[in-house]
């Protein structure tokens, strides 16, 4: 067994396993407004479930050189945002949006997805997605040593938006007809492959 200090090691060598290794991850694909009303849209794999009641999700979103990315930006000054779950159908398109582009350029022209009008926030989110939810910021813990290098925005989903063909009748989500994808490392994916259960202990 290999025994690794991180400190002793770079901070890239440290990212590569780290992303290597937590895996699979969920992939968030992120909505938010800037003041100018300029529509964001961004995909995170540092994204999970915080609680049920209140429904809450995580997100982290690193900082470049101890700058907000646009995301993080936003969601500061509007408290308000939209996560999609990206699936096999629309990540081709969701990775189009990983492009660095000017604050005021948005993503989902770029990648020709469609806005479509949320309930609750004021941002919009993206009709190609079989699940969306509309969130409000609870909030953001910027993290790091000295300076900043990323912010945990943890957010409570006020609306949720899911695919008839998803939702099965018992209320539980049908996985294979989310379709969901997660991220690896590098440039790779996974889709879901075969399922299993195990049975918890009482």
């Amino acid at each position: 067994m290999l025994s690794i200090n991180p400190k002793e090691i770079s901070e890239y060598d440290v990212f590569k396993i780290l992303k290597g290794t937590v895996i699979p991850r969920p992939i968030a694909f992120v909505t938010t407004i800037s003041k100018e009303n300029v529509v964001n849209g961004a995909p995170f794999s540092y994204f999970n479930i915080v609680a049920p009641n209140p429904p809450m999700i995580s997100l982290s979103v690193q900082r470049v050189n101890g700058e907000l990315k646009d995301t993080a930006k936003n969601i500061y000054q509007t408290n308000e945002f939209v996560v999609h779950i990206v699936d096999r159908d629309n990540v081709e398109k969701i990775n189009e949006t990983a492009a660095t582009l000017p604050y005021n350029q948005s993503e989902l022209e770029l990648a020709k997805l469609t806005q479509v009008k949320s309930e609750k926030v004021s941002v919009p989110g993206v009709k190609e997605s079989k699940v969306r939810m509309e969130c409000k910021l609870v909030k953001v813990i910027a993290l790091g040593d000295e300076d900043p290098v990323c912010d945990l925005i943890i957010g409570e989903v006020v609306q949720f938006h899911l695919d008839e063909a998803v939702y099965e009748e018992n209320g539980r989500i049908n996985a294979e007809a989310l379709n969901a994808v997660s991220r690896l490392a590098g440039a790779e994916y996974a889709k879901i492959g075969e399922l299993f259960s195990i049975e918890r202990p009482e």
